[in-house]
């Protein structure tokens, strides 16, 4: 990094993969997240936030580490990804203090509500699955997920009431496509497509795997998708990177939910003019040239296959990121890295990440077994 790049913030629960797609675009990111894994520390000036997953982000905690970084740097402002459709006033907070790159914590708050996003698919004429706030005569037709709730870790069966916040949603079948847009606050500009994958761990069931671009449905089928994703983000009026996920069949398609922000498929889509499209669409510019992607790649999340007193040195491949810390004690089913493939066809990619995470589990398993009979 040189001090000729212009420095940005980014706060996420992880901040990997926005720091990465900051480096390629030639920016100096500067992440404030709850990891900092070895991967980010080599990418980008880091401040760990206090907290986890499960608590979320904090107002004060943030800022404070916003605000160390940027005591040493000159920021043009910050760029938000997972960790706050579920508390938009933190990113209110934010605003107070530098200008931020991506949907506003109002957008935020509209585009995460299910009863306006009901009525909004209504209004286009976009397929959406029944969602109702009362127990359902039959739950084994239902699901339960929390508005604001990210990743799948929110979403469960509806064999339970549900909490605060939470809803119910109709069960529809199909694939998973998720849209990749950007938006202008006026149009949106479709990147393009991918699809994802589930791996299931006890009471979370729609944990997310994985993903691959492009999604590799039919063409017809896909036109729609996009274009359904494309009315909604612009109705949305929102800025910059942004994911809309559906559940497509064979000739049909449901809307999912909106992802008001950069999310879990940065690494597929992995184009060097990807982040500065982003800033620039915040400001109103959507790219004049549309960001080609030549090949597909595969991302997917190696989960720990057992628990491990402490994180072994590992000799990581190059296709590992997120990498866990040596030392650290993880349970079985606690995130270990995220394995990235690439080839000309999504199915070779999404069969070279499954073969990688496969000797990755074999590695962590013969140390687990080790540390047992020591």
């Amino acid at each position: 990094m040189t001090l000729s790049e212009p420095s940005i913030l980014i706060a996420a629960a992880s901040g990997r993969a926005l720091a990465a797609a900051a480096r390629r675009a030639g920016f100096r990111p500067l992440v404030a997240d709850f990891f900092d894994d070895l991967d980010t520390r080599a990418l980008a000036e880091t401040n760990v936030v206090a907290g986890d997953m499960e608590r979320g982000f904090e107002v004060q905690t943030l800022l404070e580490a916003l605000h160390g970084l940027a005591a040493r740097e000159n920021p043009i402002g910050v760029v938000c990804g997972s960790g706050f459709e579920d508390r938009p006033e933190i990113l209110d907070a934010i605003t107070r203090h530098f200008p931020l790159y991506g949907n506003s914590a109002e957008a935020v708050a509209r585009a995460k509500n299910p009863r306006l996003i009901a009525d909004l698919c209504r209004a286009l004429a976009v397929p959406h699955p029944e969602i109702r706030f009362d127990p359902p005569t039959r739950p084994a037709g239902w699901l339960i997920k929390r508005q604001g709730g990210g990743g799948g870790l929110h979403v469960t069966s509806a064999s339970r009431r549900p909490g605060p916040f939470e809803y119910y949603q109709r069960r529809v079948p199909g694939q998973p496509v998720s849209v990749l847009l950007l938006g202008d606050g006026h149009r949106a500009q479709v990147l393009g497509t991918s699809t994802q994958w589930a791996t299931a761990s006890g009471n979370m069931p729609f944990r997310f795997g994985g993903a691959v671009q492009p999604a590799g449905i039919d063409a017809a089928l896909t036109r729609e998708i996009c274009a359904a994703a494309n009315r909604l983000v612009a109705a949305l009026a929102l800025l910059g990177l942004n994911s809309v996920d559906f559940l497509a069949t064979a000739d049909r398609f449901h809307l999912l939910e909106i992802n008001p922000r950069p999310g879990a498929t940065l690494d597929i889509f992995a184009h060097p003019r990807l982040f500065a499209a982003h800033l620039d669409s915040c400001r109103g510019l959507l790219p004049s040239e549309s960001l080609v992607f030549t090949t597909s790649r595969a991302t997917a999340i190696a989960y720990a296959p057992c628990d491990l007193a402490f994180m072994p040195e590992l000799d990581w491949p190059a296709w590992c990121m997120d990498r866990q810390k040596p030392g650290t004690r993880l349970r079985k089913g606690d995130p270990v890295c995220t394995a990235l493939a690439e080839a000309a066809q999504p199915a070779m990619a999404r069969a070279l990440v499954g073969e990688r995470l496969a000797a990755l589990d074999e590695a962590l398993l013969i140390h687990g077994s080790e540390e047992n009979a020591a």
